[in-house]
């Protein structure tokens, strides 16, 4: 496949000019010329650009997500409830209908929202990063195939008109053969 260049193999196994072929297209064709493979890690270069406010968004969204917040803050908001209805009826620091406990969930809400939404945000692209790898993995992938295919095919042709070659040559020789055995049979019955 060496001696092919980008545009050959561009027109023959993805039907396009090689102008028209994208970054991703033309880093596949050149992997298969020079027989590399295309697959990498696509999760170490986010982890290593990773600010540290990219992980604490990334911790947020984990955490926040989980039901183990969810079991905690419902225990949080019960304990809250009880104690300032049941246990502190004089006294409650927030009686109800608990307006300091509705301003830390808002607080709490408008926080968190932005924060799961910048950590869904650079999910989004490393999605998008892996899909363009896995479009590259998996053309090389149908590139080798398409390529298997043309060896094989070569092989059978080859195959085939050198048992051409063999039923011609073994022709010729029946056909001599014939001619001599009716050249031995003339002789016979011309002697008798």
């Amino acid at each position: 496949m060496q001696h092919k260049t980008m545009a050959e193999l561009a027109s023959r196994w993805l039907s396009r000019n090689a102008e028209a072929l994208t970054e991703g297209e033309r880093r596949v064709l050149q992997s298969a010329i020079e027989r590399k493979t295309v697959a990498r890690d696509t999760t170490r270069p986010h982890k290593e650009a990773a600010r540290l406010g990219d992980r604490v968004a990334d911790a947020v969204a984990r955490i926040g997500g989980s039901w183990n917040f969810i079991i905690g803050f419902l225990v949080f908001l019960a304990a809250w409830t009880a104690l300032n209805s049941l246990l502190l009826l004089s006294g409650a620091f927030d009686p109800y209908p608990y307006i300091f406990l509705n301003l830390i969930l808002s607080m709490l809400a408008a926080i968190q929202a932005p924060v799961i939404m910048m950590s869904q945000n650079r999910q989004a692209e490393r999605d998008r990063i892996d899909a363009a790898h896995d479009y590259e993995v998996n053309l090389k992938a149908e590139i080798e195939i398409m390529a298997l295919h043309e060896k094989l095919d070569e092989l059978r042709h080859s195959q085939i008109v050198g048992m051409c070659d063999d039923i011609a040559r073994i022709s010729s020789q029946v056909r001599r053969l014939d001619e001599t055995l009716a050249l031995h049979l003339k002789n016979d019955k011309t002697r008798k």
